[in-house]
């Protein structure tokens, strides 16, 4: 049977396994900051790509043995580097897999761990099927996903929004779900989970935290760059918009009156 497409709005160069890293460190106290993980001993990463969270996963529950599927070869090849003293003390073990077809018997898991995965797939209730098959009775899964309609930015950023509407479009197309965050209720309960629970989690940043909101600018920044080749290359946007886009967000991360907001979307549910 013939591996699953891969396509990947952000690429998979080492430029952007590097921001990745970046990315899951800045993003840490908003992705982990409620996850409670404490009677579970054998933890599965649905999508652990470069291993940017596993990392932060097995520093902050020392005491779990994760497993990691991904089926990207060289996102794994650069986690296996990075993750090596892990892999070598038999914490964490690293496998080829796709999602919606994973390589394990049933009741196999403690819980499970997934954050922007479902954006870039096709079938997120498959895969949260078999999420459920391959937890025990009472795992506990949790998914931290996109919800990309809520952004605004002040001043108004006509390039900007023109591009994060392509940015959005194209990874539509390419059978992802840029909004995939709204869903995740829906998704847990078709695929069978019990005691769903689902929360907002705010990015809103003004002259009130000014050095945090320079920040932000400057992740997202780099965020909407990486998908900046294949944006080209689809012919979604132009050089000429990529680079209106850097001078509104440059001069956003200057201006003393500037808004940053976002929010993504956190969900807990149980498999029974």
């Amino acid at each position: 049977m013939p591996k699953p497409k891969l396509e990947y709005l952000h690429g998979f160069t080492k430029t952007e396994q590097d921001r990745l890293y970046r990315q899951a460190r800045f993003l840490e106290p908003y992705v982990f900051g409620d996850i409670e993980l404490k009677g579970a001993q054998n933890l599965l990463e649905i999508g652990c790509g470069v291993g940017a969270q596993t990392e932060i996963l097995l520093e902050r529950f020392p005491h779990l043995h994760i497993t990691g599927i991904d089926l990207s070869k060289a996102q794994l090849k650069r986690a296996r580097q990075h993750l090596s003293k892990a892999l070598k003390d038999s914490r964490l073990e690293l496998i080829e897999a796709s999602a919606s077809k994973m390589p394990f018997e049933s009741n196999s898991f403690d819980a499970a761990f997934s954050t922007w995965l479902l954006e870039h797939v096709q079938e997120p209730i498959k895969i949260l099927s078999e999420a459920r098959r391959v937890l025990k009775a009472g795992g506990i899964i949790y998914l931290h996903e996109v919800l990309n309609a809520t952004l605004y930015l002040h001043p108004y950023s006509p390039a900007t929004l023109k591009y994060w509407f392509e940015f959005n479009d194209h990874q539509w197309n390419i059978k992802g779900d840029p909004f995939v965050g709204a869903k995740l209720g829906n998704y847990l309960q078709s695929a069978g989970f019990q005691n769903i629970e689902t929360w907002t989690v705010p990015y809103h940043f003004d002259n009130r935290s000014s050095k945090k909101r320079s920040e932000f600018f400057e992740v997202w920044t780099h965020l909407l760059l990486s998908g900046a080749p294949n944006l080209i290359k689809a012919k979604k946007v132009s050089n000429r918009l990529v680079d209106q886009m850097k001078a509104e967000l440059n001069l956003l991360k200057e201006t003393s009156d500037s808004v940053f907001f976002y929010t993504s979307i956190r969900a807990r549910a149980q498999a029974f």
